[in-house]
């Protein structure tokens, strides 16, 4: 079992960041400046072509650290932030590419090129779990969440499917061709985000994958607006569901 070896620190506004590999697989790891022992921990999952330091997972970190109280990890996926690329990511890409500039559905490449990289990264983000969990600030018996949309979403639910350790997540935007049959398999809390008026993936395909969920406890979050069109306050009410799951009180963001 690897230990996370950390490369890089440093600290501001009561947030500590920390950089850090497990295996060839880097990573950043933000935590409380105090209290921090046994803070519950959550995954992200980032974005289709973004990585571990795209603004959104430090905004979404920022709110779980100093909101709550947590943890919150993110790796690199494969092929994406500073994971060299393959031929077989450079000819996908390629093809996504081709594809929208043809005015082609990007789903069939997208759901394609997805559950490859997920097949890859869900033993990663397993082996990232036991590492982390080595830190005594973590720990192995606190709580822990994941909250991934689009391509985290891709990522996120074969391995909520498969690791007990995860007990609420947070998914959205992502068809559901390839992941119907895993998500019937996952009974854990779930808020799902979809976008009503989404221009590449169809309503009814978010339906259907929300609709997959064998949870008891699980919300849909629709907003107006196309795929890009997210809304940032998103990241808010999943600092609250996280919250109210792996059992903190959120405060006021400092």
């Amino acid at each position: 079992m690897h230990s996370p070896q950390f490369t890089a620190e440093s600290s501001s506004n009561g947030m500590v960041e920390r950089d850090f590999t497990v295996g060839e697989v880097p990573g950043v790891l933000w935590s409380p400046a105090s209290g921090a022992d046994g803070a519950p921990l959550v995954l992200l999952g980032h974005g289709g072509g973004n990585h571990k330091r795209h603004p959104a997972m430090a905004g979404r970190a920022r709110l779980l650290v100093t909101g709550c109280g947590f943890h919150a990890a993110v790796i690199d996926a494969p092929g994406h932030g500073d994971r060299p690329r393959t031929a077989h990511d450079e000819q996908e890409i390629a093809e996504l590419r081709r594809a929208q500039a043809a005015g082609e559905p990007e789903g069939p490449v997208v759901v394609r090129y997805n559950a490859r990289l997920a097949e890859l990264a869900v033993p990663e983000w397993q082996a990232t779990l036991d590492a982390l969990q080595q830190r005594p600030e973590i720990g192995a018996d606190g709580p822990v969440g994941y909250f991934g949309i689009g391509l985290g979403t891709a990522i996120g639910v074969p391995l909520v499917a498969v690791e007990p350790r995860i007990t609420a997540a947070v998914f959205g935007l992502m068809w559901p061709d390839a992941l119907v049959e895993t998500a019937r398999r996952i009974t854990v809390p779930i808020e799902f985000g979809l976008q009503w008026d989404d221009e590449r993936i169809p309503r009814e395909a978010g339906l259907a994958l929300f609709d997959a969920f064998a949870s008891k406890e699980k919300t849909l979050h629709a907003n107006a607006g196309k795929h890009v069109d997210f809304p940032r306050f998103e990241a808010d009410s999943a600092v609250r569901f996280f919250a109210r799951h792996l059992g903190r009180v959120v405060t006021s963001p400092a």
